[in-house]
């Protein structure tokens, strides 16, 4: 008996490792198997389309969480795991992606980025919106904030392309899909983006509706600034058409006598209504400053810069709204140059000449009419009369041959005093200015050309 125990109490202590040895290799082996039916599982759902997939095992009970996009989906998601060779039991916790009533999806921009919004029906989508959110905005700071949810209308992926391409002709705004009508508001980034917007949602396919299009243009800007140092005359901004375009420039050239154009307008669309006849009469006034600038902004002109002398001044602040349609606004800020240093009679002589070889005081045909384009040029002979007060000066009419010779001869007095009237309305003395009128007598080129006439029908300043 005591050689029984003996034996015993040596045999046990060599079992204890075998216990050890045989729990791990149990344990390996189910360890083994749930890694591979979790593997196996996870293979089984590859092609499916879910959220917040989760997979755990315990022995051969798979346990299957996520969240999916329709039923059907949902269903067939479980289906696959079950049909897992070795799986025993599916513990199933998945659910259904909330549904939104309405389904909502939104693009705002702001001056740093463009934000995407709402929801999305599918992780895909989600990408596939975000993608072409950079691709369209070229650089701008893309942020995604959509979160996902059933309920999408139908080809809702490709609406919501569509108005992200819109996005980009967007300087501020909001875009938003409401099931399946479309609220657009904010400011277009350039003129015509606006129409071009409600162009391209012409596109939206059958079922989708624009519920209110509150895309602004931008100001329809105009502007020209007089420059007396480089004597030149800068247009810049935008034009309805290239026949108004070319029309302003042709007036401008008329106006302004001595200064070079420098042409940088550029047509589009969005001008305001009775755009030229505004634009035309202003530009006439600022031919009339010695320098100065035009600004028109929609339906408002705002004229600034410093008259040749107080009177003409004084008349540009009174005219300038006359002659601009109805619905017009306009803003005259006006100074007076400080008056040029005075000049004897000589040196007086030679500014007429200078003057005058520039451009000629226009009349209407036929009649002793002053046309308006001459305002500035009339305004530069007065400011050069006024720095020779002592003077005495003849204003001499001159035309061409066509015609009566005793008619021209009226009406070459009749254009002088016209232009005596004009520097005496300035404040002129009327004692200093002496019309006269030659007819033809006094040409200066051949009454057989155009070019001649026109060289003949002028008025010229004589400094007595």
């Amino acid at each position: 008996m005591h050689g029984l125990y003996k034996w015993s109490s040596k045999w046990w202590p060599g079992v204890i490792p075998l216990v050890i040895l045989w729990g791990i290799a149990a344990w390996s082996s189910t360890a083994t198997v749930e890694g591979d039916l979790a593997a196996r599982s996870n293979a089984a759902l590859k092609d499916t389309v879910l959220d917040k997939r989760r997979i755990s095992v315990d022995g051969r009970d798979v346990t299957f969480a996520a969240s999916a996009f329709s039923e059907d989906g949902r269903l067939s998601a479980v289906a696959s795991v079950e049909t897992v060779p070795g799986v025993r039991l599916v513990n199933d916790e998945t659910r259904l992606i909330a549904e939104a009533k309405p389904f909502v999806w939104s693009a705002e921009r702001d001056v740093l980025r463009v934000t995407l919004g709402g929801s999305s029906p599918l992780p895909a989508s989600k990408s596939k919106l975000t993608e072409a959110a950079k691709a369209a905005l070229g650089g701008v700071e893309v942020v995604d904030q959509m979160g996902l949810a059933r309920g999408a209308p139908q080809r809702f992926d490709s609406v919501a392309v569509l108005l992200i391409d819109q996005i980009g002709k967007l300087k501020e705004g909001k875009i938003t899909l409401t099931d399946n009508k479309v609220n657009l508001s904010g400011m277009a980034r350039e003129l015509g983006g606006r129409e071009a917007i409600a162009a391209a949602l012409k596109n939206l396919p059958d079922g989708y509706s624009v519920a209110a299009n509150d895309i602004k243009a931008p100001p329809y800007v105009f502007q020209a600034y007089k420059d007396p140092v480089a004597v030149t005359l800068t247009l810049t901004g935008y034009v309805p058409d290239n026949t108004v375009h070319a029309a302003l420039v042709a007036s401008a050239g008329r106006k302004f006598f001595s200064e070079k154009v420098v042409d940088n307008l550029k047509a589009s669309i969005g001008a305001p209504s009775g755009f030229a006849n505004a634009v035309v009469p202003a530009l006439g006034a600022l031919s009339r400053l010695s320098t100065g600038t035009l600004v028109v902004s929609d339906r408002e002109v705002k004229l600034s810069g410093d008259a040749f002398y107080e009177a003409a001044a004084n008349q540009i602040r009174a005219g300038l709204g006359k002659d601009f349609p109805q619905g017009w606004q306009y803003k005259a800020e006006i100074s007076v140059k400080p008056a040029a240093a005075p000049v004897d009679p000589t040196v007086c002589q030679q500014l007429f000449a200078d003057i005058l070889a520039k451009a000629r005081i226009r009349f209407e045909s036929g009649k002793a009419d002053i046309v308006a384009d001459s305002a500035g040029l009339l305004d530069r002979l007065i400011e050069t009369a006024m720095r020779c007060p002592s003077t005495t000066i003849e204003i001499a009419g001159h035309t061409d041959s066509d015609g009566d010779e005793a008619a021209n001869q009226t009406l070459s007095e009749k254009r002088a005093q016209a232009v005596v009237d004009y520097m005496v309305r300035a404040g002129l003395p009327a004692n200093r200015f002496m019309p006269v009128g030659y007819g033809s007598t006094q040409p200066l080129g051949a009454n057989d050309t155009e070019d001649g006439k026109a060289q003949n029908r002028r008025i010229d300043f004589v400094v007595k």
